[in-house]
């Protein structure tokens, strides 16, 4: 009977010092295959590898598509592609982002339970929002392991909290002994399958994430809602797992409340900012105006479009303090990410 031999790992604001703790405490002779989504931006594919690899007694390499599954091996997966299990190999591909983000920490998660079922450990470590949480449920429905890191330890703690707030995790722990409890894991045997059989909706929503079903299968998966896609305008579909609502456009895009309530108001503000361009641009072609007409003694036309760029200032100063309030949470997540990574 095989042990739990497929562990999915998935991070992101602080996860890259969370994998390289990580890292330090896997055995080289780990009975398992370990699988890595960090988001990272646009990095080159070869950095993170390199910064695991000098903490980590197993090797570790960016995935390549198509590639077979070795034992005692950690893959990468690199930025702008989602990494996913089939049975046997790596897949690597250009599928629709999920919560925004591609590689998505649950396309990965969703996959290996889909076709790995209860040898599956998924672990949530250091991040923002909630990336991993739905594919930690996925994980659960078919028997696997779900591990958080313990958000007191995550210098994000975003991600492993919503986990546990919203999965029946197995474990929170400290990432400093998390390597420990997954040699552990990993030479325990893992259940039958056949009491965990794969759900239609599991098998449908990892094959749209792979790219390789046609989105005409929605109607199984959720009910038509009255809100639209922000990627790409389409209809958004409401789908329920377990306790967990989710949304999946028509096109493939998915998010949780969280991440779709976070990028209506990342549109909410760029459409903001191209009003408050619009109006200083208004601002200045009224006092333009207002200026020749002075110049030309038309006294009335140079008071009424003065009067303008008067009312136009106040209503600009009002929208630009509200948008210069606050730098959004997410971006400076983002630039904490990319400053570690570079520092490594």
């Amino acid at each position: 009977m095989p042990g739990h031999d497929i562990i999915v790992v998935g991070a992101s604001a602080g996860g890259v010092e969370a994998l390289q703790e990580l890292a330090r405490g896997l055995p080289r002779d780990l009975p398992a295959s370990v699988f890595v989504v960090l988001h990272i931006g646009s990095q080159p594919p070869e950095i993170l590898p390199r910064i695991l690899s000098r903490k980590s007694a197993m090797p570790c390499r960016a995935a390549t598509d198509g590639e077979p599954i070795e034992m005692g091996r950690c893959y990468l997966g690199v930025p702008g592609h989602h990494l996913t299990l089939t049975p046997g190999h790596i897949r690597l591909d250009h599928g629709p982002k999920e919560n925004s983000v591609r590689p998505a920490v649950n396309a990965l998660f969703r996959s290996a339970a889909a076709y790995y079922g209860p040898r599956v450990i998924g672990v949530v470590l250091s991040g923002l929002l909630d990336d991993g949480t739905a594919g930690l449920v996925a994980i659960k429905r078919r028997g696997g392991i779900a591990i958080a890191q313990d958000p007191r330890d995550a210098l994000f703690p975003q991600m492993p909290q919503s986990a546990i707030d919203n999965v029946r995790v197995d474990h929170i722990i400290r990432v400093a002994q998390l390597g420990s409890l997954l040699a552990h894991l990993a030479s325990t045997p893992a259940p039958d399958e056949i009491q965990f059989p794969l759900p239609q909706d599991m098998d449908i929503e990892a094959k749209i994430g792979q790219g390789v079903i046609s989105m005409d299968k929605m109607p199984k998966l959720g009910t038509p809602s009255r809100l639209t896609c922000p990627d790409c305008g389409g209809t958004l579909w409401e789908m329920h797992e377990d306790d967990l609502m989710r949304f999946r456009c028509q096109t493939g895009h998915a998010y949780s409340p969280e991440t779709l309530a976070a990028k209506q108001s990342e549109l909410v503000e760029g459409a903001l900012w191209a009003a408050l361009r619009a109006m200083d641009e208004n601002i200045a072609l009224a006092r333009r105006v207002a200026q020749r007409a002075r110049k030309h003694n038309r006294l009335p036309l140079a008071e009424s479009f003065e009067e303008k760029a008067h009312r136009a200032e106040r209503q600009a100063d009002t929208l630009r303090a509200v948008l210069t309030k606050n730098a959004p949470e997410s971006e400076m997540a983002q630039i904490n990410v990319e400053e570690a990574t570079t520092a490594n």
